[in-house]
């Protein structure tokens, strides 16, 4: 993996119940965890947005460290999947949770308005994107209005970051100047829209628009094999928003996985993006340093390297699983990161989502079912990992 940072003016996805990050589909019957992790002191809850007639309520997870705070704020904006955003599930970034909860953040993840169970329709704006951009930020503004008036909270020291529609929303909400913000993180951001003539310019212009308007330090992620974003594409939107007259860094980080835009869900995206970020925070004036050691993970199962046994989405190439299995990897392709898929001679199957060690998750839950042969582990993350024996 090639890495190269360049810098520039920077002084120094309607789901019912809630998943836990596993669903295990075998013989037609499907078993899912419905509980919150408690590990993480996980949260729903509905947020106002608005007043009297017209109040609409924002699905809004919450990790929260014990205590009564007030704890420092981060943000962290979801994408938006292909298809009808009222069926995307709720975003529940564990990985990056946990990383702040260490350093004593409560972390706030809240679904715009028409995505999951938030209420109200998504307002997508045509080909305007910088219009889209800017409703978006609009919720995250209302969530935060709720936030920092809750005592549990530091309304002074706020970071705000998201992935891909998630990190323009991001871009966006800086340009508000809301009190408090002291840094945006945008994880390959923006908003693909092949449906619109020259969207990559357009794309563009609305990054330089938002820099006219932002004064706080930005740090930017993308790689080089990004599917939605290439670097012809957010070299340019890096470019005007700089040139407008906004501080920020971007790290462009090469070559990640089959795509890099999926770097900051996955586990083997973390080398990348927590030294940065914490470097980030640094320089912002935020605090880095562990002080709630119980959310520091066990160790892992670490991840077999990737093999060339097939294609990620061939799923006829599947082994020893039936039909039902390949619907069910089917729909494993369809779930966030960090994910585990595994399968045993005989049909047995499971997959993991999210939360802690997936890998292993998906292992004892395909286990459960295995005959006399063990479970091994199909893919993880957006890797084949499987060898033929």
């Amino acid at each position: 993996m090639s890495a190269l940072t360049s810098t520039r003016a920077w002084p120094t996805r309607w789901a019912a119940g809630v998943l836990a990050g596993l669903a295990l589909l075998l013989g037609g019957a499907m078993a899912q965890e419905v509980a919150l992790d408690s590990a993480l002191n996980e949260q729903v809850l509905q947020i106002p947005k608005g007043g009297g007639l017209f109040t609409l309520h924002l699905e809004t997870t919450l990790y929260k460290p014990p205590g009564e705070g007030p704890f420092p704020l981060v943000v962290i904006n979801h994408g938006k999947s292909p298809g009808d955003p009222r069926f995307q599930g709720r975003y529940r970034p564990s990985l990056a949770a946990r990383f702040f909860l260490q350093r004593g953040y409560a972390v706030i993840v809240p679904m715009r308005q028409g995505f999951s169970k938030s209420e109200g329709s998504y307002i997508g704006g045509g080909c305007n994107v910088e219009s889209n951009g800017r409703v978006q930020a609009e919720d995250v503004k209302a969530v935060l209005d709720y936030a920092t008036a809750q005592v549990w909270a530091d309304k002074s020291r706020i970071l705000v970051m998201g992935q891909s529609h998630g990190g323009w929303t991001t871009l966006a909400f800086g340009a508000l100047g809301y009190p408090g913000v002291r840094g945006l993180v945008n994880f390959a951001g923006g908003l693909r829209q092949d449906q619109c003539a020259g969207w990559e310019s357009t794309l563009g212009r609305a990054a330089g628009a938002y820099g006219k308007e932002t004064r706080l330090l930005s740090l930017w992620f993308y790689g080089d094999n990004d599917s939605y974003f290439a670097p012809t594409t957010y070299h340019p939107m890096f470019d005007n928003y700089v040139a407008a007259g906004a501080s920020a860094q971007l790290v462009a980080f090469g070559k990640f996985g089959s795509d890099s835009h999926a770097m900051f869900g996955s586990s083997q995206g973390v080398g990348i993006w927590q030294p940065r970020v914490l470097a980030f925070m640094q320089a912002v004036g935020l605090p880095t340093e562990v002080t709630q050691p119980q959310f520091v993970p066990a160790p892992p199962m670490p991840i077999p390297p990737a093999t060339d046994f097939a294609a990620l989405t061939d799923v006829d190439k599947v082994p020893h699983v039936g039909d039902k299995g390949r619907e069910g990897y089917k729909l494993f392709l369809t779930k966030q990161l960090p994910r585990a898929f595994a399968i045993a001679p005989g049909g047995a199957w499971a997959w993991a989502e999210m939360g802690d060690d997936p890998l292993q998750r998906a292992l004892t839950n395909c286990n459960k079912h295995a005959k006399a042969t063990p479970c091994r582990l199909y893919a993880v993350d957006e890797h084949i990992v499987w060898v033929q024996e």
